[in-house]
């Protein structure tokens, strides 16, 4: 490895050290928001049992989510995020009447 790239590894680490115990502000930062589990739920109109068993999670997993206990991350986080933003993908997966479907997918463009 060439001398000026083994530098500037030992001063990142340096710096990352120096984040990390709070004497040094990092240069920028990634915020995701969590999703509101709850509020999902709601928007589509079904129980926690129907939803869970739409989205393939355990009952005990969304009332952990929506009773703040527990958060989704990795893969759940984003799942959230895209059965908020497209609920179509979501009623595409359960016989939804036409008349909801409607309701639903309204309400979703109104956020």
């Amino acid at each position: 490895m060439r001398k000026a790239l083994f530098d500037d590894l030992i001063a990142s680490i340096k710096e990352s050290g120096a984040i990390m115990r709070g004497e040094m502000k990092p240069s920028r930062v990634f915020k995701i928001d969590e999703p509101d589990v709850k509020k999902i739920r709601l928007q589509y109109g079904l129980s926690q049992d129907k939803f869970a068993a739409v989205v393939g999670i355990s009952p005990g997993t969304l009332r952990g989510w929506e009773q703040k206990r527990r958060k989704p991350d990795g893969p759940a986080r984003l799942l959230m995020s895209i059965v908020a933003s497209h609920p179509e993908v979501l009623l595409d997966r359960f016989n939804v009447d036409e008349k909801k479907k409607r309701h639903i997918m309204k309400l979703a463009a109104a956020r």
